[in-house]
């Protein structure tokens, strides 16, 4: 029997069009649009074209919009007074009317919460005074260190902050929250043997390294409605060292997420460059795979998904041809994962989930890598 693109294009609408229910939110299909750094919010306020830029995608048939990494209200959180930040009442005022416009235009949306650690330079905006703060003071594996180690109230205040924008999150009319706990980012550094040297509760083997997340993940817990959806990100693979890897084997990994799922993720969102690439020697699962077979948790899975191309060749200029999803589809059709985040496809092209919900392949665009300097 011949498959015809038209018998291809129909299978994908049939397989991504179907409603999950992440906690207590249904979700209308299985298309999440994965969180990307815009720097458009001068301020640290989102305005009119942010709104427009989130409701767009959601009016073409994204289901799940995750937003960029939002500063939460820690004054070593960020390093930028442009990337917008889910404290203050502006700010917040901002993101309350992004919400209601994706609701509006038929989607859902969280905010990720978001604090960069030790990627941070002192003296950098949107508070130039505030120190470079992580586990152990160091930005990267072997580094010297370049800013201070956390103190247990530096811990305190960070826990807070999350469980604070997280309440503040469903109040102004969000649907759920994102942790960012990936990409060598402070969580991530916590979790990284490279980056975390401490000697006390927070430092040692993985599940100790785990624990600062998972209190994190329980103040959140506590600070929203029982049905609220908590999302939790995380890689292996980190900005300062691609070929990082927090577990060697599914034992290892097993032992970071268990405190996380204890501690109250909802889903998990394994983040990877390349989705289709397996995590473990002898078996075809990717991480998100693995993530779900070890926890029992859902999983959303995201890399490169509908280019060709590999991701940090964006930032050098260049842009990816188009891949075909047969694999995702039958990824998800396995249940190897439940959704699926797409990045730079989404951002290239607004109606990237209306025409292959569509079956309008023929249409898809490649990336363009100028697709990162506007808000579209």
């Amino acid at each position: 029997m011949t498959v015809t693109a038209s018998d291809t294009a129909s299978r994908a609408a049939r397989v991504l069009s179907r409603p999950i229910a992440l906690n207590g939110l249904t979700v209308p299909n299985r298309i999440a649009m994965a969180p990307m750094t815009r720097m458009f919010s001068p301020g640290g306020v989102p305005g009119e074209d942010v709104k427009e830029y989130y409701a767009r995608r959601a009016a073409a048939g994204v289901g799940l919009i995750v937003t960029e990494g939002t500063y939460v209200g820690h004054d070593s959180a960020g390093q930028s007074d442009r990337v917008p930040r889910f404290h203050g009442e502006e700010q917040l005022a901002g993101w309350a009317e992004v919400a209601e416009a994706v609701h509006a235009a038929g989607g859902t949306i969280v905010p990720q919460l978001w604090h960069i650690g030790m990627v941070r330079k002192e003296g950098e905006p949107p508070f130039a005074a505030a120190p470079a703060v992580g586990p152990s003071g160091l930005v990267t594996a072997g580094a010297e260190p370049t800013g201070r180690a956390m103190t247990q109230q530096d811990v305190d205040d960070v826990v807070a902050a999350f469980a604070e924008a997280a309440a503040a999150a469903e109040r102004i009319g969000f649907d759920g929250v994102e942790l960012h706990g990936a990409h060598g980012y402070l969580l991530d550094q916590f979790f990284w043997a490279g980056t975390n040297r401490r000697e006390d509760a927070y430092g040692g083997d993985p599940v100790a390294r785990a624990a600062f997340s998972a209190e994190i993940v329980a103040a959140v817990r506590a600070a929203v409605s029982p049905e609220f959806p908590v999302i939790f990100r995380y890689s292996q693979w980190k900005q300062q060292d691609y070929k990082a890897r927090l577990a060697e084997t599914p034992e290892e990994l097993e032992a970071i997420l268990t405190p996380l799922a204890a501690a109250g993720v909802d889903v998990f969102h394994a983040s990877t460059r390349r989705y289709w690439e397996p995590e473990f020697e002898g078996s075809g699962l990717n991480l998100a795979g693995w993530t779900k077979k070890l926890t029992g948790k859902q999983v959303i899975s995201v890399g490169s998904v509908g280019l060709d191309g590999d991701f940090a060749k964006s930032f050098q200029g260049e842009g990816a041809s188009l891949k075909g999803i047969d694999d995702l589809l039958d990824r998800l059709e396995a249940d190897e994962f439940d959704m699926i985040a797409v990045g730079r496809a989404l951002l290239q092209d607004p109606e990237w989930a209306a025409k292959v919900l569509a079956d309008r392949f023929t249409e898809l665009k490649p990336f363009d890598a100028a697709a990162l300097k506007k808000l579209h």
